[in-house]
């Protein structure tokens, strides 16, 4: 039988090794994100004790630490997400369109990670609603959800923005609705361009501001003239912009969603093997036709890939816009359906319960016994169980 390997065995045998190593470096959200998933699933959180009421297995069910940058704990958000997201999809075709940045201005959101990736969001979908009003393209109001990931597939900082927006919306006077050629929604080279100005100004707005700090090989760019430097160099490059193909319809939207949303810098099942100190993963290389290949790392260096994607205490990765604003929401999906003469979604259902919610979203029970499949049932609670501390006396 296969040993299922995870990121928190990684954490829990080399972890101590580079704490220590980094004792003068590593941040507090890092020790948290660390801490977190190695706790995850274990006696350190509590849990409870259940037993199959017809073979009879007892087995202790531990408690997940719900971290947003745990593999093992997306699951369930991931599912109650969608199903909040499925009363917003409408009868028309959707287009997936990605934002990325140049390497000299990763460095700079690296450094500065909620200013700066808040600029890359607000950026991204501000042009796909600036272009989409413009009569000459659109002459529309768009509705916009933008998903930041940090990550390639090698682990690298690689901020982008995955926006998944309707073809179409309502027209500037709300009174018919305006969709986009079929297979075809905004030009990118024009989204490109806006897309870097508005990234551009908004980063010397924040430089202005005194909110960007700069360390390292990059101390210089605190000075006005290295920092207009470094715009101006931006300015120069290509901003790469691509639309993918459209999706076949709103069914489609939520299946690919639930591969983008929640999801962290590597999944448990892309670990290949943990031994002699060293990492190895599955990585898929899109510049040879996404071959599949096996990357190997010292698990100090893996460790360190992992953590540079931990996200500021509060910040939030899923934004919504246009008409799909959290402030608007309801009735501007109500004027959108009324323009399309579609029927408004049914209510959700009412769970009894927790397990009862996790069913219906999963598809798993949480009472079926993994031996038997029987029934299984609590017989009490486990009390969190912290770690016993090194003696170091």
């Amino acid at each position: 039988m296969r040993t299922v390997l995870e990121v928190a065995d990684v954490f829990r045998r080399h972890g101590g090794a580079y704490r220590r190593a980094h004792e003068g470096h590593l941040g507090r959200v890092e020790r948290k994100v660390m801490g977190a998933i190695e706790a995850c699933r274990t006696a350190a959180l509590g849990g409870h004790v259940e037993h199959c009421l017809d073979c009879g297995l007892v087995r202790q069910a531990y408690n997940s630490c719900r971290n947003r940058h745990c593999p093992k704990c997306q699951g369930l958000a991931r599912a109650e997400w969608l199903a909040d997201r499925q009363a917003d999809l409408l009868p028309t075709q959707y287009f997936h369109v990605v934002f990325t940045v140049p390497a000299p201005v990763g460095e700079i959101a690296f450094q500065n990670k909620a200013a700066v990736y808040a600029i890359l969001i607000k950026a991204a979908a501000e042009t796909l609603r600036t272009i989409a009003a413009d009569p000459k393209h659109l002459g529309a109001e768009l509705g916009v959800v933008a998903l930041l990931h940090t990550w390639g597939q090698t682990l690298g900082h690689h901020p982008h923005v995955h926006c998944v927006v309707p073809g179409g919306g309502p027209s500037l006077d709300g009174t018919r609705w305006v969709a986009c050629r079929p297979g075809f929604f905004l030009p990118v080279r024009v989204l490109s361009r806006l897309y870097r100005r508005l990234f551009l100004e908004g980063l010397q707005a924040a430089f202005e501001a005194g909110s960007l700090r700069f360390f390292g090989d990059l101390a210089g760019l605190a000075q006005p003239a290295a920092f207009a430097r470094r715009i101006a160099q931006a300015r120069k490059m290509d901003w790469v912009v691509y639309a993918k193909p459209p999706f076949g319809g709103p069914e489609q939207v939520l299946t690919y969603l639930g591969h983008y949303t929640h999801r962290v810098a590597i999944a448990n099942s892309r670990l290949v093997s943990i031994e002699d100190g060293q990492v190895a993963f599955r990585w898929k290389d899109y510049r040879h036709h996404d071959k599949t290949k096996v990357m190997t790392l010292a698990a100090n260096e893996f460790i360190r890939r992992f953590l540079l994607h931990t996200l500021p205490g509060g910040f939030h990765r899923i934004r919504h816009y246009g008409f799909l604003a959290n402030g608007c929401r309801a009735a501007k999906l109500a004027l959108c359906r009324r323009l399309l003469n579609a029927q408004p979604p049914l209510p959700p259902p009412v769970d009894a319960d927790y397990r009862e919610r996790y069913r219906r979203l999963t598809g798993h029970s949480l009472e079926i016994c993994p031996g038997c499949g029987g029934s299984m049932t609590s017989l009490g609670v486990l009390q969190p169980r912290p770690p016993a501390r090194p003696d170091t006396s």
